[in-house]
């Protein structure tokens, strides 16, 4: 048996590569989805559609290498975190569109959890924030909206899964209904002290026990493909969120390593091994992963806009045609003129956490121009990356060592370097940068016999650029001392005029 196959589902398509012995790719398939959006701030998406779309996309990945269900070895599956679906154990029929991660239809709610003083319980059982992102308001939400649900439910007829449950329960036929840790941690029902759903979170959200599925390790085989003819009899043996995958795959796996994917946002966790690390910053404590009896877990924070503000200056400001030329663009320009842009068009993550920020240019003179600005830009990026850092650090008591990155950005040099230089600690970029679809492929491999051992996949062999620090610290300090005065600036905007 000569590949993994990795499904890797996102929120806007579901792709598939094969992966063989040495962790190189050997074929990628994709496939975008429909978003549905019902009313403003909601977002659905059609499970059915889910499924269908990963389905074949598995098939085509399988059929652009000439390969047999006998070739692959076993099935990795990472997923969009968060995202909810319910359906009738019956009809293996959904009763409502999945609600995606970023739905905000129960902020209310949560608002009154938080009123009636729930968060501290919620956050030492689950290491995370009270807020309509994770899981469990969702399912709420369903169970009293739903048409039927309530009493479905109660005659133990409904099943809840993340989307790795679903896709798990339609390749095996409706004959396993489980998740890992890592998916588990992130519905705000998941105890991590325990490593079980959390009776008293679940009276809360008044969420049946019945519904949910049972909690394995993520990487493990948990059935064999069972309904989908062309990938019958592979076992699927590694399942983990994408944000713990991509951890994986940069093949962060003892304490201190840390890595950061730069997409729409960022998502920076560092792995904090055996020790949940309560978090004083706003960031959030999550299972990285459990492999046979041991639960890893990461301290995790998020930036709401990272590479969106390069889209902005396509979009929006309309000084770049394609997000690609932002780089030649800021290039045109020794430095940044003295300009800071504080991306907070949505408000500010961690460790800010303020949602009343507002986005701010500061420092325009007349001889600022477009260079200038596509400058700051970026480097608003590794500003925000470093104040999550400099969060993760005083929460764990370490220092980083260096950062790996992956996502779209990270193909940025010059974003890179300053990110390096902001730092002050090399930063890491692999030549194959598809790590959440690799850490998946890595857990169904170890799951499955096909790799031995982790430290096994630690030694594959890595190409990877490294940028190290070139800036003097006096200089880097300045910099940083003129962001905190453009945040400090850029916060509470909307209370400022009044709203």
């Amino acid at each position: 048996m000569r590949y993994i196959l990795s499904l890797d589902q996102g929120t806007t398509s579901s792709r598939a590569l094969l992966f063989n012995d040495l962790g190189a790719v050997q074929s990628v398939a994709q496939r975008e989805f429909t978003q549905i959006f019902p009313e403003p701030g909601w977002v659905e998406h059609d499970p059915e559609e889910i499924v269908a779309s990963q389905i074949a996309v598995a098939l085509a990945a399988l059929a652009q290498a000439h390969a047999q269900p006998s070739d692959v070895a076993a099935i990795g599956i990472t997923n969009q975190r968060e995202t909810i679906i319910v359906w009738d154990r019956a009809t293996g029929k959904p009763i409502y569109n999945a609600i995606v991660w970023q739905d905000r239809r129960t902020a209310a709610f949560c608002q009154q959890l938080k009123a009636e003083g729930h968060e501290s319980l919620i956050q030492q059982r689950t290491g995370l924030l009270i807020d309509a992102y994770f899981s469990a308001s969702k399912i709420a939400w369903i169970l009293e909206h739903v048409p039927n649900a309530r009493g479905l439910a109660e005659a133990n007829r409904l099943a809840f899964g993340t989307v790795d449950t679903w896709l798990l329960w339609k390749l095996t036929g409706g004959r396993v209904h489980v998740t890992d840790a890592s998916n588990a941690s992130r519905t705000m029902l998941f105890n991590l002290h325990s490593g079980r759903w959390d009776n008293d979170l679940l009276d809360l959200f008044r969420i049946p026990a019945s519904m949910l599925p049972a909690v394995r390790s993520s990487s493990e085989v948990y059935g064999e493909v069972s309904a989908v003819p062309g990938l019958n009899g592979i076992p699927v043996a590694g399942i983990a969120g994408d944000q713990q995958a991509a951890l994986f795959g940069q093949r962060c796996t003892r304490p201190g390593l840390t890595k950061n994917t730069y997409g729409t946002g960022c998502f920076m966790l560092q792995s904090t091994g055996n020790r949940a690390v309560a978090s004083t910053h706003h960031l959030l404590t999550t299972v990285a992963w459990k492999i046979g009896d041991a639960m890893d877990y990461a301290l995790e924070g998020s930036v709401f806009v990272g590479g969106a503000v390069v889209q902005w200056l396509r979009d929006g400001l309309g000084i770049i045609r394609t997000s690609a030329e932002v780089e030649t663009l800021a290039n045109s320009v020794p430095d940044n003129g003295g300009v800071y842009f504080v991306p907070a068009f949505v408000g500010l993550g961690a460790p800010h956490w303020d949602s009343y920020a507002r986005g701010a240019i500061f420092g325009l003179t007349r001889g600022s121009n477009a260079g200038h600005i596509a400058r700051a830009a970026l480097e608003s990026i590794a500003y925000q990356v470093a104040d999550l850092m400099d969060a993760v650090e005083t929460d764990t008591h370490t220092t980083l060592q260096e950062l790996r990155v992956d996502g779209g950005a990270s193909a940025n040099d010059a974003l890179m370097q300053f990110q390096a230089d902001i730092l002050r600690v090399p930063v890491v970029r692999p030549s194959m940068t598809e790590t959440t679809a690799l850490g998946a492929a890595f857990l169904a491999g170890l799951g499955a016999g096909f790799w031995k051992e982790v430290q096994a996949i630690s030694d594959l062999p890595r190409e990877e650029r490294r940028f190290e620090p070139r800036l003097p610290h006096s200089q880097v300090d300045a910099m940083r001392q003129r962001w905190n005065e453009a945040i400090s600036r850029a916060k509470s905007w909307e209370h400022v005029g009044g709203e």
